[in-house]
């Protein structure tokens, strides 16, 4: 078994092709009926990967060199929260499992965490791959998040709810607004300020920092969702009497997986609290994707199990649990301790 590391942003050829068919192969395992993800929009992705975030990848290759067998990954945000942790992520082929080479993979990736002198390392596991929950038990990884992936058919999203909620005369003194695409510059910093509500989310036991959002992070990420041809519609309400935003929401779409609609973040802010501005926000986007994206047949979103308010809007509108997911976190030592005993 050969592993070789790989520069993302110059990976090519046949090494290439096989680092887009195994991420694809834990993405089917996953969600079988998700259509794979073309190398093109992978390779796009991979060239414009944030400046923040530092990703070493590294491929175990079958004997003769033709086929990747596994794949680990490691991410480091160079960012000033969150400097004592890294995310770290191997996925072995189903038909290759058991025979060591997750171990070898761990392994290999170690000495980059240890570089960048990371004491915690933290990672997803998925119900429909068990063998992902064993291998962090084995590790003595702790349990951080639960989460759940929720999708919503469109067929079966409630109509009277969207028409009740979308109406404006519910929510006087607010005024709704849309960004389609590039957010406008003149407003990064306030949009910036917008994103810091992503530290409301539940984090349960996660040992995980408050993240300190830049505008140039923003932008990065921005850069990295147009050029894997991600499209992006923010829908926002601003406070009528102080002109401040108050909340907003953000989809994204593929033209690469048209019946697939990924709902990301919503949030209010504190101060607006108590006023439904996310079942507004939330009720007139769907609104917008029925007339404008006719072709989309699934929304597709996460929540941390103890995000009860979101989970409520999300079950009054017909969502439902398409997948559990476990974010868990273990100590550079202890798998260290666990590498040493397998020598």
């Amino acid at each position: 078994l050969e592993i070789k590391s790989y520069d993302l942003a110059t990976i090519d050829g046949l090494a290439a092709v096989q680092m887009n068919a195994i991420w694809n192969a834990t993405r089917t395992e996953r969600m079988p009926d998700d259509p794979p993800i073309p190398l093109e929009e992978d390779l796009q992705g991979w060239r414009n990967i944030p400046e923040f975030v530092d990703v070493h990848e590294w491929l175990a290759w079958n004997p003769d060199h033709t086929r990747a067998l596994a794949v680990g990954e490691v991410e480091v945000y160079r960012t000033e929260d969150n400097q004592h942790m890294a995310f770290f992520d191997i996925y072995v082929l189903p038909e290759f499992r058991q025979q060591g080479i997750g171990r070898q993979l761990l392994s290999t990736l170690m000495p980059v965490v240890m570089e960048n002198r990371r004491r915690l390392l933290m990672t997803a596991t998925h119900a429909n791959i068990p063998a992902g929950e064993a291998f962090m038990q084995r590790l003595g990884g702790s349990r951080g998040l639960e989460q759940r992936v929720n999708q919503l058919k469109m067929s079966k999203l409630d109509r009277g709810w969207v028409s009740k909620w979308a109406a404006d005369e519910h929510y006087p003194g607010f005024k709704l607004g849309l960004w389609e695409g590039m957010f406008p510059e003149e407003q990064i910093e306030a949009i910036t300020e917008l994103y810091q509500l992503t530290n409301d989310a539940p984090r349960e036991q996660l040992d995980y920092e408050d993240r300190q959002i830049t505008s140039e992070q923003v932008l990065d990420m921005e850069q990295y969702q147009m050029a894997r041809g991600m499209q992006r519609w923010t829908m926002y309400v601003t406070d009528q009497a102080s002109g401040r935003f108050a909340g907003f929401t953000e989809v994204f779409w593929n033209p690469n997986r048209p019946q697939l609609l990924t709902q990301g973040f919503t949030g209010v802010h504190p101060d607006f609290r108590g006023h439904s501005l996310g079942r507004w926000l939330k009720a007139a986007m769907i609104e917008k994707v029925i007339h404008d994206r006719p072709e989309v047949k699934v929304v597709r979103t996460g929540n941390a199990n103890s995000n009860v308010p979101m989970l409520k809007i999300n079950t009054e509108m017909g969502f439902q649990l398409a997948q559990a997911a476990t974010i868990w976190q273990v100590e550079t030592v202890k798998v260290l301790e666990y590498l040493k005993a397998r020598e």
